[in-house]
C-alpha cells in the first residue's frame, strides 16, 4: 500500500539540558507547541527534558529558538541538542508523557520565594487556599530541599505521602494550569499542616497556630519555626530582652543577627536600601542582604548587630513567613498591604545551637531546641536536605570619603538557599571530582562534565553533628546528580575532618584522593569561576591554612598555574602566644607584637586586667608555644588588640569586622609614611612584606577609629606595592584576590582599584564566597587539572 508523505512535515528530537525540571518547563513546551500547531510529545528523564516535535521546518526553527528565550522564569536552559528523525504521520496531537528513568545529566532547581500569583490567592478570602501556608505552583516554592532523587517527580520528594484531593489532582493533570506537575502542590484538604507545640508537649496548642505564634512573639517569647531547609529561631526584634534571651540561650553573645521585614518599605525603616539592594531583597532567591544601618536602628533595635555599621535583612520567602506578618497586620484582604511599611520586625536566625548544623526534623527540634525556644511552630512535610539562608552584599561605589574606586557586583558571604544547587559553568569537560572543602565554613563541590555543583553552606566541623551533616550532604549530592566521582580532593591539613572523610570515601571507592594546599585552592576557586588556565599572581588574604612547610600560612603571594603553584612571598610572621587560642583572643596577638617591637613591658600595663598576661609574656620570652604565622587575619587581630577595639572574640572575624566598621565611620585616611617595607629573604628568595612598622605607629594611637582607618589605608598601599613588584618581576598581568579577608569592603575595594590603576587585570570571587565557603570549588579545579596533567 502506498502512503502519502507530506514533504513539508519534518521531525526533530530535542534534548534540553539545564534547570528544566520542576520549573514549569513541560507545560510551557506543551502550550507553545499546541499554539504553533505542532505535534509530538515532551517528557522528563534523567538528562533533563526530551522533546519530539513535528511540523514545518520554519516553525520548528522558531520553536527551538524560543525554547531558551521564552522559557519560564525559574528555568535555565544550558543547551538544546537537536537531532533529525523520521516523522510519525500517525501522531495528530501534542502530549506530555510520563517521566522515564535514565542516567541523570540534569539538575534540580533551588528553593525560591512564593510568587505574586500564589500570594494573591493566599490573601483572597474567597480562594480555597486562603491562608494556607504551603501554597505553591511551578513558578515558586521548594525544590532542592524536598527532593531525594531525579527525575523530579512527586514520588521522589517528601510530598510523596500526601495524596492530592480531586481539586489539586485536576490542577496537577491539566497542562494549561499554573500548577500542572507542580510537585509540592497541595491545599488545606490534602496537604501538609501546621502545629504549634511547647518544647516538651505532645499535643498541639491551638487551632490557629499562626495567630497563637504572633501572640507569643508579641509577648516576647522565642519561637522555633520550621522553614524550607531547616528551622529558624525568631523573636520580636523591638523587644530588647527577647533578643538578649535569645543570645543567652543560643550562646551567641555578639554575632550579628538577621532581621526579617515584611517588605522593602519596612526594611527601609531600619536600613539604607538602594534600588539594586531592593531588587536583590525581592528576587526569587530572597537572600539575606547586608545593608547599611539607619541611624535609629541601634537605639530602637538594640543588640541586633552590635558595633557594626551593617545589618543583615531578608524578606519573607515562604507563605508561612508572609502569614505571620499578615496576622500582625490584622489579616487584611488582598495584597495592597504588602506595599505599606509594617511595624513588626523579627529577628530570624538559623536554629543551629552551639555551632551545630541546622535543625532539620521535628523530633530533632524537640531534642535540640527545647532549651532555647518557648514554642515550636512545625509542620509534617519532611525536610530532605538542610539548607541555610544565603547571605550576600552588593558592592556599589563606596561613599565619598572612603576608599575610592570600589566596583559593583555581588559578594557572597554564604551561598545556600536560592542558589544551591545551581551549577557553575566550567570552561571544558573533565573527570568527576568530589571536593570536601576545609574545616570552617565547609562546603562540598562535585563536578560533572562542564559543570561544578557547590553544595549549600554546612559550617564548621567542630562537632560530631556537623561532621555527620558533611557526610550526609556528600551522599545526597552524589545521589541527586547520579555521579560517581573519579577522584576526591581535600585540604592538605591531615587533621581536618573533611580530609579524613575524603580519605575514607576514597578508600571505599578505590579512587585517588588529591590533597590541595589551602591557599592554592583559594586562588584556584577564582580561576575556576573565570576560566583562567594561564599563569596568575594570587594574593591569598586569609585567616589560616596549613602551608607546605608545616606552618600556618595566611598572607601569601603565589604563582598559580592549574595544578601547580609556587610561593613567591609572604607576610612577616607573627607569634601566636598559646597557639590557636591567640586566634580567638586579639589581646594575645597584641602582646606578641609589643614583645617583637621590644615593648613587651607595656603589655603588663595595657592588659593589666588579664590575670595571665605575665604567663603570655613568659611564653614569648622563652619562645615556647608561640608558633609563627603569616596570616593576614592575625594582623587584623593584632591591630584590633593594640587599638583596644576588640580583646576577645566570640565569633570568627569579629575583630576585623569591628576594625572595618570603625575605619568606614572615620572616613578617608592616608597611608602612614614608612608603615611597611618589602624585603627579600636571602635564604629562600621569598619576598616578605613587613607590617611591623605600621603596628609600631598604632601602639600609641588613642583614637580607635583613626587608627583603624590608618591601618586599612596603609595595608592597602603595602599590598598593592607588593603585588605590583611581583607583577613587574614575573611579567604576569593577571592578579587573583581571594581568601577570607576579602570579605572586608575597604580592603577588597581598595586593592581592586589601585591594582587596576597600575594596569593589572584583577579577578575576584563572584558566584562563591571569597573565603573558605568557596574553597571546595578551587580544590575540584586543582584536582581536575592534576588528573588531566597526570601529576597525582
Amino acid at each position: 500500500m502506498l502512503m502519502f508523505v507530506d514533504p513539508s512535515r519534518v521531525a526533530r528530537r530535542l534534548r534540553v539540558r539545564g534547570v528544566v525540571q520542576g520549573v514549569g518547563f513541560r507545560p510551557f513546551v506543551y502550550r507553545f507547541a499546541t499554539t504553533l500547531g505542532l505535534v509530538g510529545w515532551v517528557r522528563n528523564d534523567g538528562g533533563g527534558v526530551e522533546i519530539e516535535i513535528q511540523g514545518s521546518e520554519p516553525v520548528l526553527d522558531a520553536f527551538t529558538q524560543c525554547l531558551a528565550t521564552e522559557a519560564p522564569p525559574l528555568a535555565r536552559v544550558d543547551s538544546i541538542e537537536p537531532e533529525v528523525i523520521p516523522p510519525d504521520l500517525s501522531r495528530k496531537d501534542f502530549v506530555i508523557l510520563p517521566s522515564v528513568e535514565g542516567a541523570v545529566a540534569t539538575s534540580i532547581g533551588p528553593d525560591v520565594a512564593v510568587c505574586p500569583s500564589c500570594l494573591g490567592e493566599l490573601f483572597d478570602p474567597d480562594d480555597r487556599r486562603w491562608r494556607y501556608p504551603f501554597i505553591n505552583c511551578t513558578h515558586c516554592g521548594p525544590r532542592y530541599t524536598i527532593t531525594r532523587t531525579l527525575p523530579y517527580d512527586r514520588a521522589r520528594t517528601s510530598m510523596a505521602g500526601f495524596q492530592q484531593c480531586p481539586g489539586c489532582e485536576a490542577e496537577y493533570r491539566h497542562p494549561g494550569d499554573r500548577r500542572f506537575h507542580a510537585e509540592p502542590n497541595a491545599c488545606p484538604a490534602c496537604g501538609p499542616q501546621l502545629s504549634l507545640f511547647e518544647p516538651h508537649g505532645v499535643r498541639a496548642l491551638a487551632r490557629d497556630p499562626i495567630a497563637e505564634t504572633v501572640r507569643r512573639l508579641k509577648l516576647g517569647e522565642i519561637v522555633a519555626i520550621k522553614g524550607l531547609g531547616g528551622f529558624h529561631l525568631a523573636c520580636d526584634a523591638s523587644q530588647a530582652q527577647s533578643v538578649v534571651r535569645l543570645r543567652v540561650r543560643k550562646q551567641r553573645p555578639h554575632k550579628p543577627l538577621a532581621l526579617m521585614c515584611a517588605n522593602v518599605a519596612s526594611a527601609a525603616q531600619w536600613a539604607r536600601v538602594s534600588a539594586a539592594e531592593a531588587a536583590s531583597l525581592t528576587s526569587p532567591e530572597r537572600p539575606i542582604v547586608l545593608l547599611g544601618k539607619q541611624p535609629s536602628l541601634d537605639a530602637t533595635l538594640p543588640g541586633v548587630a552590635p558595633g557594626l555599621d551593617e545589618v543583615g535583612v531578608m524578606l519573607p520567602y515562604t507563605p508561612l513567613h508572609y502569614l505571620l506578618f499578615h496576622e500582625a497586620a490584622g489579616r487584611p484582604a488582598g495584597t495592597a498591604w504588602l506595599d505599606e511599611a509594617q511595624p513588626l520586625v523579627l529577628v530570624m536566625t538559623s536554629a543551629n545551637p552551639y555551632g551545630e548544623p541546622l535543625v532539620q526534623g521535628n523530633d530533632e527540634a524537640f531534642e535540640r531546641l527545647g532549651e532555647i525556644a518557648d514554642v515550636l511552630l512545625m509542620h509534617d512535610r519532611d525536610i530532605v536536605v538542610r539548607c541555610d539562608d544565603s547571605v550576600l552584599r552588593l558592592r556599589p561605589d563606596l561613599p565619598a570619603g572612603a576608599v575610592e574606586g570600589a566596583g559593583g557586583g555581588v559578594q557572597f558571604q554564604r551561598r545556600a538557599r536560592g542558589f544551591t544547587p545551581l551549577s557553575l559553568p566550567l570552561p571544558d569537560d573533565g573527570p568527576a571530582v568530589l571536593a570536601f572543602g576545609a574545616h570552617f565554613k565547609a562546603t562540598l563541590c562535585l563536578t560533572r562534565g562542564r559543570e561544578a555543583f557547590l553544595s549549600q553552606h554546612i559550617g564548621g566541623l567542630d562537632n560530631p553533628a556537623a561532621c555527620f551533616a558533611l557526610d550526609e550532604a556528600a551522599e545526597h549530592l552524589q545521589t541527586i546528580l547520579s555521579v560517581r566521582p573519579a577522584a576526591l580532593a581535600h585540604d592538605a591539613h591531615p587533621d581536618y575532618y573533611s580530609t579524613r572523610a575524603a580519605l575514607a570515601l576514597a578508600d571505599r571507592l578505590a579512587i585517588p584522593a588529591i590533597p590541595v594546599q589551602h591557599h592554592h585552592a583559594h586562588i584556584a576557586a577564582v580561576c575556576a569561576e573565570h576560566g583562567l588556565d594561564e599563569p596568575v599572581l594570587g594574593l591569598a588574604a586569609d585567616g589560616v591554612g596549613l602551608g607546605t612547610d608545616g606552618m600556618p600560612w595566611g598572607g601569601e603571594l603565589l604563582y598559580v598555574e592549574g595544578a601547580a603553584f609556587r610561593r613567591l612571598g609572604h607576610l612577616s610572621p607573627l607569634p601566636l602566644p598559646g597557639g590557636d587560642r591567640a586566634a580567638r583572643e586579639p589581646w594575645r596577638m597584641a602582646c606578641g607584637v609589643l614583645h617583637a617591637l621590644g615593648r613587651g613591658d607595656e603589655a603588663i600595663t595595657r592588659f593589666a586586667a588579664r590575670p595571665n598576661v605575665e604567663q603570655v609574656l613568659g611564653m614569648l620570652l622563652r619562645g615556647t608555644r608561640c608558633p609563627p604565622t603569616t596570616s593576614l587575619g592575625r594582623w587584623f587581630d593584632a591591630a584590633a588588640g593594640l587599638l583596644g577595639v576588640c580583646e576577645d572574640m566570640t565569633y570568627e572575624g569579629q575583630a576585623g569586622m569591628l576594625l572595618e566598621t570603625l575605619a568606614c565611620r572615620f572616613g578617608a585616611s592616608l597611608a602612614l609614611p614608612g608603615g611597611y617595607h618589602i624585603d627579600t629573604r636571602a635564604d629562600t628568595g621569598l619576598s616578605v612584606l613587613n607590617l611591623y612598622p605600621l603596628l609600631m605607629k598604632l601602639v600609641d594611637e588613642d583614637d580607635g577609629a583613626r587608627g583603624a582607618a590608618h591601618f586599612h589605608a596603609t595595608l592597602i598601599e603595602a599590598l598593592t606595592q607588593w603585588v605590583s613588584d611581583a607583577a613587574h618581576a614575573t611579567g604576569i598581568r593577571s592578579v587573583v584576590l581571594a581568601g577570607g579577608c576579602l570579605h572586608n569592603r575597604l580592603l577588597s575595594a581598595g586593592l581592586r582599584h589601585r591594582l587596576q590603576v597600575r594596569g593589572l587585570a584583577v579577578f575576584e570571587a563572584q558566584h562563591v564566597p571569597p573565603g573558605d565557603g568557596g574553597l571546595a570549588l578551587g580544590q575540584a579545579w586543582v584536582a581536575r587539572a592534576s588528573l588531566r596533567q597526570g601529576v597525582i
